[in-house]
């Protein structure tokens, strides 16, 4: 059995609006995963969420690591 964990990272910039991300988006991104990495999560998912109505978008990033056992 795996636990789950869901975060929202908020873009500098609208990744479509440009042909790349930022490198400070990219960074974050790092950060978070490593991070978690460190905590005993795995890395599942991610999605990009885009916002039509302004510059800014989001990442989905979905992590996983085994449920401790109930003693």
């Amino acid at each position: 059995m795996y636990t789950y964990k869901s975060e929202v990272i908020d873009t500098e910039l609208k990744w479509g609006f440009k042909d790349s991300a930022s490198p400070k988006d990219v960074e974050k991104l790092d950060e978070l995963i490593n991070k978690r990495a460190e905590e005993g999560w795995e890395l599942v998912e991610y999605s990009y969420m885009s916002n039509s109505f302004g510059f800014r978008s989001a990442i989905l990033i979905t992590f996983k690591k085994k449920k401790e056992k109930s003693k």
